[in-house]
């Protein structure tokens, strides 16, 4: 019996084998499975490689349908990658993961006095236990922040560590991460996907649950707000960044509101968040920008994505940042040389979890002791030693390295190079060792530290090496820390207390409403050009003569909105469309996510068009394929977006833009000199063929057109259908009232459906049409100016 249990696992191991003198995560040094992994290995390997493929699946399109993704930088490739899941968990023992928290909240406290002190009293350099050098020369140490006590009393709330095991078996630290920390959100993201794979290995596995620390830190930030009803925001550097998919998931999974700089505003002294209903207090701000970028008065003037004022809020004490500006100094290299005394120093004890060994090069003493050890190396045999250096400049090839530091006269940081320990890997359906590191999470709750039950893992893509980053192939995994035995699957949410609170109206911020309000027109302006081009190219591949008067009149009418009638999938319409999918992304914590599939579907697919499909037949069923495309969205947004004021933005955009077009449609194929069967063109692009039958017992004339797209209030298609829309998404916008005084934007709305109402099909003209398209985009110009400047 024993030895069926062990062949199918032995079977499962015969192509892991660890390097040697590299400590491995699965296997002890004597070959044998670690406790840990015991029971998850086991029944891995009792696993048909056909079932493992399908739950591996599973995982993945888990995360693909979620949109989980990473941008990844290159030369000439800044685009978007699916998230890069390792599919085996990492599994940490319960003594491990002791250490690993005790270590990590004792560094954490440490590195909150540091920092206390070097934007306060300054005792460390005084007293020479840091070089001042080390703390002057670094980017991120912000004069305009020293002396400035941070609101909330503590300058770190949120932090991470980079660790790994080394070749002894101990757990070392690799970096510092105080700046603003990243990947907390694709941690939540890599254990949802991995639950997928091992359902139901994880539903009987005692693996701690994450959402209890998000839970306590969300409500910390939520107390350290001021009174009324001032809020708590992510700032992001924007949609370009490369964890922006992190910023909206988290801003998503915790309620709070996702910013960037343009939308935060500093009057008398007090941080404030512009919102279509004016300027709204701010007073806590959880921040994903790195501080020098956050203030071009006082920090990095170039910054286009900071905040003018913002420093002078923070020192002001009107708001409180996580974390406190200035924290990034903490994450230099070269202080971890210093870290392990300042511990004796400041905390009377050595570094529970020590840091990799680490060198400064910077001072007569460092020099001396590199010119006794490395003199004649050059920088580049000093590399290949195992020694890496951080110079901030280029050393010219075949200098002498010890020459060369001398002249330098210091700015180097030593770090020993060293093989991580190996942890298991599913490549092409084997399981092999690859190098690891963790990244583990702290917040602040009070006066205490909580460590995430679990983390990130790093997994390099080469036995061979310890690169780890995604972006030169690593990927990532799950981290599971044993729970307590039995407990309750957890929530983000607590029990309410009380009487229901929802979010006041007016809490949008002008940025979101302006992209809301722009993916709407960008999304109707795809849809008009695509059913103005499928009915001219459906005539096209019928018609004998292809310069005939009624394609001239199609063609003439698509350059109006520069469309060259000779590409079948004009290169403004792939434009409108990947606008409308760019909207979308600035919008990603209010945006569903499927809803920003269907618009990533559609964005390929319009941009696959574009380079395959003819004129004619050819490209008026590509038409049709993109208007099945474009109403599956547009039917989620129907159905599914919630009512708040997003979506009466997005609606007025679409309201507006809907009416312009029909506007010029009507204009352009309803002259009386028009070529025959531009008025059932002009029925066909409005999507009216089939009311027009059932409304009118005659053919179709100009007075049915006139009336059916311009008048009919029943007909959701008609100018008049879209200016009522209007008026009752506008009754429900802030400053709207009865007695409320008429705004500009409600003249404009009044004047122009009054205008329209008063016309009859027999008087609609051509002239009327294009005055009422310059009312509508005055329409547009006053919902900008109210709302969105």
């Amino acid at each position: 019996m024993e030895g069926q249990i062990a062949n199918p696992l032995q079977r499962f191991l015969s192509d892991y084998v660890p390097p040697q003198g590299v400590p491995d995560e699965l296997l002890d040094s004597d070959g044998s499975v670690r406790p840990a992994w015991e029971t998850f290995i086991s029944r891995l390997a009792a696993m048909s490689p056909e079932r493992l493929a399908i739950r591996i699946s599973h995982g993945d399109r888990y995360l693909r349908d979620a949109g989980v993704y990473f941008r990844r930088y290159g030369p000439s490739d800044d685009a978007t990658r699916d998230w890069p899941l390792s599919h085996v968990p990492i599994l940490l023992s319960e003594a491990d993961w002791a250490e690993i928290s005790a270590g990590l909240t004792e560094r954490a406290d440490l590195l909150e006095k540091v920092v206390a002190d070097l934007y306060g009293e300054n005792r460390l350099v005084a007293q020479g236990h840091l070089p001042a050098s080390l703390i002057a020369q670094n980017a991120e140490w912000l004069r305009p922040l020293v002396g400035v006590r941070p609101r909330s009393g503590h300058f770190l709330h949120f932090v991470a560590f980079d660790i790994g095991r080394g070749p002894d078996g101990s757990w070392w630290v690799l970096g510092d991460r105080t700046q603003a920390p990243s990947g907390a959100g694709f941690a939540l993201e890599n254990r949802i996907a991995t639950a997928r794979v091992y359902s139901d290995i994880y539903a009987t596995a005692d693996v701690a649950r994450l959402a209890g620390f998000f839970r306590e830190f969300r409500d910390t930030l939520m107390s350290m707000r001021e009174m009324g009803e001032s809020r708590v925001g992510i700032l992001s550097p924007g949609p370009m960044n490369e964890t922006y998919f992190e910023h909206a998931y988290i801003a998503r999974y915790l309620g709070f509101t996702l910013l960037e700089g343009d939308d935060l505003a500093v009057r008398d002294g007090r941080l404030m968040v512009r919102t279509i209903d004016g300027f709204q207090p701010i007073s806590v701000i959880w921040r994903r920008l790195d501080a020098s970028w956050s203030d071009p008065l006082e920090l990095r003037e170039g910054s286009r994505i900071g905040t003018p004022g913002l420093v002078r809020a923070v020192r002001d004490g009107n708001v409180t940042m996580v974390n406190a500006l200035g924290a990034g100094v903490l994450e230099s290299r070269a202080l971890m040389a210093f870290l392990p005394r300042l511990s004796e120093v400041l905390a009377g004890r050595p570094l529970r979890l020590p840091n990799i060994a680490t060198w400064w090069c910077g001072e007569a003493g460092a020099r001396a002791y590199v010119r006794e050890n490395v003199e004649w190396m050059t920088l580049a045999d000093a590399f290949s030693t195992g020694l890496s250096y951080e110079t901030g400049g280029v050393t010219p090839p075949g200098t002498g390295f010890a020459d060369w530091l001398e002249r330098k006269g210091g700015g180097l940081v030593g770090q020993e190079k060293v093989r991580l320990s190996t942890a298991p890997a599913l490549i092409n359906g084997r399981l092999k060792p690859r190098p690891m590191s963790l990244r583990i999470f702290l917040a602040r709750t009070g006066d205490r530290w909580i460590v995430m039950p679990g983390g990130f893992a790093r997994i390099g893509h080469s036995a061979e090496s310890n690169v780890l980053a995604m972006r030169e192939g690593g990927r990532a995994a799950d981290v599971w820390v044993p729970g307590d035995p039995g407990q309750q699957a957890e929530s983000l949410v607590s029990p309410p207390r009380g009487t229901i609170v929802r979010t006041p109206r007016g809490a949008l911020p002008s940025r979101a409403a302006d992209n809301l309000f722009w993916l709407g027109r960008y999304v109707e302006r795809s849809e008009y050009l695509v059913r103005l081009l499928r009915a001219y190219h459906a005539r096209l591949a019928e018609s004998e003569s292809p310069g005939g008067p009624l394609l001239r009149l199609a063609a003439a009418h698509l350059k109006g909105f520069k469309c060259d009638p000779a590409q079948p999938v004009p290169v403004q319409l792939v434009n409108a469309i990947r606008a409308a999918h760019l909207s979308a992304g600035h919008v990603s914590d209010r945006f569903s996510v499927d809803g920003a599939l269907a618009l990533a579907d559609l964005d390929r697919t319009a941009a696959e068009f574009a380079d395959k499909v003819t004129p004619g037949d050819d490209a008026a069923r590509a038409m049709s394929v993109l208007l099945r495309k474009l109403n599956g969205f547009t039917g989620l947004v129907h159905d599914n977006m919630y009512r708040f004021t997003g979506w009466r933005f997005l609606s007025l955009g679409r309201a507006l833009e809907r009416a312009t077009n029909m506007a010029a449609c009507l204009a352009a194929f309803t002259d009386p000199a028009a070529a025959a069967g531009s008025l059932d063109m002009a029925v066909e692009i409005g999507d009216s063929v089939m009311t027009h039958h059932r409304r009118y017992s005659v053919a179709t004339t100009r007075e049915t057109v006139f009336d059916l797209l311009g008048l009919d209030a029943l007909n959701p298609r008609s100018v008049l259908s879209q200016f009522n829309d209007i008026e009752r998404h506008l009754a429900h916008l802030p400053g709207a009232g009865e007695h409320r005084p008429t705004t500009p934007l409600a003249r404009a709305l009044l004047r122009a459906r009054t205008d329209l109402a008063l016309q009859t099909p027999e008087t609609l003209d051509a002239a009327f049409l294009t005055r009422l398209i310059d009312e509508i985009a005055d329409m547009s110009d006053q919902l900008t100016l109210a709302y969105l400047g």
